[in-house]
């Protein structure tokens, strides 16, 4: 795998982190958690941005906002609870094949 990929993969983890973190935050009212959010933000943005130097921007932001997407719904299953569906684990499962097709055609 490229350092550009792996760039990406470390992107998406980090936008799991601050979806995370908004829940967290409680509408930005929580400085640790507000702050935690901002930093993993930011840092998010700006390896995406690395990424997209050399990847295309298409596959580039559409596997970041999938990791993110996949990662925010599993950790919300896991963490707050959120309803678990035959529906919402097909879907996510779908994102993870979106993400793997979308690396392997790149």
């Amino acid at each position: 795998m490229s350092s550009a990929w792996v760039t990406l993969v470390i992107a998406g983890i980090l936008e799991v982190c601050w979806a995370i973190g908004l829940k967290y935050s409680d509408g930005f009212t929580k400085p640790v958690a507000s702050v935690f959010t901002l930093t993993t933000l930011a840092a998010s943005m700006y390896l995406l941005a690395k990424a997209a130097q050399t990847l295309p921007i298409g596959t580039a932001y559409a596997v970041w906002v999938g990791i993110g997407a996949c990662g925010a719904g599993v950790l919300g299953i896991l963490i707050f609870k959120e309803p678990v569906t035959f529906a919402r684990i097909a879907f996510l499962c779908l994102l993870v094949v979106s993400i793997i097709g979308l690396k392997a055609t790149a």
